[in-house]
């Protein structure tokens, strides 16, 4: 994939249905997805392949022995976390061409040394009572808004929905 596009990175993931969904996110977006281990499944799970239907071939991810091989051979540009903890809310947020959007564990969100590898950290404004939103949902959300603010979203050529 190029460089100029937002990437998606998951940090130990625990739900594979997450994954699969975000595998098609990759596919439909035409972006790089980043997956860091060690996850709380096995990647031929059924329900994994069952949300990311066909578009596992379409899909460009790059699996990561653990958060230091990540570092290790991560993609240039910011590290964009999002978190519940976040310090910018996503509608005040500006996005770089060039941002890996870092999403945490659906159980235990992301650690203290990776919210300090950050660059940025962005929340995604909810109802005072609700507590966060599903990590797909998430992805797609962020992954929205940063390829609409880069232009990076589907224009000519590109299929509709």
């Amino acid at each position: 994939m190029t460089t100029s596009r937002p990437r998606l990175a998951l940090f130990q993931p625990v739900i594979p249905q997450n994954v699969g969904a975000c595998i098609r996110l990759s596919a439909c977006f035409g972006v790089d997805l980043h997956v860091i281990e060690p996850v709380g499944f096995r990647f031929d799970n059924r329900a994994m392949k069952r949300a990311a239907l066909d578009y596992g071939p379409l899909g460009h991810m790059t699996r990561h022995e653990d958060w230091d091989a990540f570092q290790a051979d991560r993609p240039p540009g910011r590290l964009v976390l999002f978190t519940t903890k976040g310090a910018t809310p996503l509608d005040g947020f500006a996005f770089q061409p060039d941002d890996v959007l870092l999403f945490g564990s659906e159980t235990t969100g992301a650690p203290e040394a990776v919210h300090a590898a950050a660059g940025a950290r962005v929340v995604i404004p909810l109802m005072p009572d609700a507590r966060s939103l599903n990590l797909s949902v998430s992805a797609g959300i962020g992954l929205f808004e940063a390829l609409r603010q880069t232009g990076g979203l589907p224009g000519p050529g590109w299929s509709t929905v």
